[in-house]
């Protein structure tokens, strides 16, 4: 089989040649010429029921389907070794998208496998898409599936503690307790660099692509991978939602997240290699009272990382004496790292999950105060690490 960095700069670039082009085109029309309207006709039956392009036929219109969009999803389905991917407009759109499907297998209650995304906890919490929630953990999960359930979310490693999770474990006992249920991994922390939850059992695999797929903090948009014996029943209904919701990635995002896609290897493994770096750098400092990393002993005490994954990844937090206070004043002294939310770029993040991406999350579910959550990004770690220790001493000084 090729190799997985090979086909990250190849997946998605079929005809290219034949077309005498070196790059994938952007096709930014909102409306297409329809040959007749009979043939107009099926093409517009054919995509806005979950479909693909009819042979002879139309795009019809910009809602319903995109070539530049395309080339992403099958780039993404290879990488992630699924059978096909639908792209949105967001991860949220994405998320969204799947529980909204629910409703047509008629098995609307969802597990929820904390901890999560605090906007995917949110979600859930709503009710708004007409699921209903049982959350759970890892020790819990059978517990809690019931006959109607249709989907259990989790995400590995998990936003922002970093804890792992067994996706085979996990998929083994839904297909034991609960075989009508959809497994969903977010797999936004990991990307398929680092792990493949289709090949673990997951049903449907879930990307923030705004974060690491993109790389850049220039592109928003999500995509669930679809895998198993219902993947192709599942992607037509993600389209179907789609076309009707008018949740279609751009295909600007699309184009820019597919050119992500090529250098993803490199960063993420050298995002790895100086996150870890910079894990084992805060260890030391007195003003720090916990660090949360894949690749410490402690953090992975079932051995997942080189079992399930193939590295640690670049996503670490740390818990700061002082509490609160604390926490936030070294939040705001960072200079070489921004202060902001998302994560997986090319620069190194910080942000307090409690106050911001996590503030609707249930009190007895929410991190802990003093928890900040950083992304590294490819400066140099040694940079990085001056830049916290800095503002850690400022923190606390105070």
């Amino acid at each position: 089989m090729t190799a997985f960095s090979t086909r990250a700069v190849h997946a998605g670039r079929t005809g290219l040649r034949e077309a005498g082009v070196h790059v994938p085109p952007i096709d930014l029309s909102t409306t297409n010429p329809l040959p007749d309207v009979e043939a107009g006709g099926l093409s517009y039956e054919a995509l806005a029921t979950g479909g693909l392009p009819v042979d002879g036929g139309s795009h019809v219109y910009a809602r319903l389907w995109n070539p530049t969009v395309a080339r992403f999803e099958e780039a993404l389905a290879d990488l992630e070794g699924a059978e096909q991917a639908v792209a949105f407009a967001s991860g949220m759109a994405a998320l969204s998208a799947v529980l909204i499907g629910l409703g047509e297998t008629g098995n609307r209650h969802v597990v929820g496998v904390r901890p999560l995304y605090g906007g995917s906890d949110h979600l859930l919490a709503t009710g708004m898409l007409g699921t209903e929630v049982t959350y759970a953990d890892a020790d819990t999960l059978v517990a809690a599936l019931r006959p109607d359930t249709g989907l259990v979310l989790l995400e590995t490693p998990a936003n922002p503690t970093l804890q792992l999770v067994d996706v085979a474990a996990v998929a083994a006992a839904v297909r034991e307790h609960a075989p009508q249920a959809l497994l969903m991994v977010d797999n936004t922390f990991a990307t398929p660099v680092l792990q493949r939850p289709a090949g673990l059992g997951a049903d449907l695999v879930l990307h923030s692509a705004t974060k690491y797929l993109g790389g850049h903090g220039d592109a928003v948009g999500g995509v669930v991978a679809t895998a198993g014996a219902r993947a192709e029943e599942t992607a037509a209904r993600l389209r179907r939602v789609r076309a009707v919701t008018g949740g279609l990635l751009h295909p600007l995002g699309a184009y820019l997240l597919h050119r992500g896609l090529a250098t993803l290897p490199v960063r993420v493994r050298a995002q790895g290699e100086h996150a870890e770096k910079v894990a084992r750098g805060l260890l030391a400092h007195r003003a720090v009272e916990r660090v949360y990393y894949p690749g410490l002993a402690e953090c992975d005490p079932a051995g997942l990382v080189g079992r399930q994954m193939d590295g640690p990844g670049a996503m670490l937090a740390l818990e700061v004496a002082g509490g609160y206070d604390a926490a936030c004043a070294v939040a705001s002294a960072v200079r070489l790292a921004t202060h902001a939310v998302s994560l997986g770029g090319v620069d190194t993040l910080i942000q307090h999950p409690a106050a911001l991406t996590h503030r609707p999350v249930a009190a007895d579910a929410k991190p802990h105060p003093n928890l900040l959550r950083v992304s590294v990004g490819l400066e140099d770690p040694d940079d990085v690490l001056a830049d916290l220790y800095r503002a850690l001493d400022a923190a606390n000084a105070r």
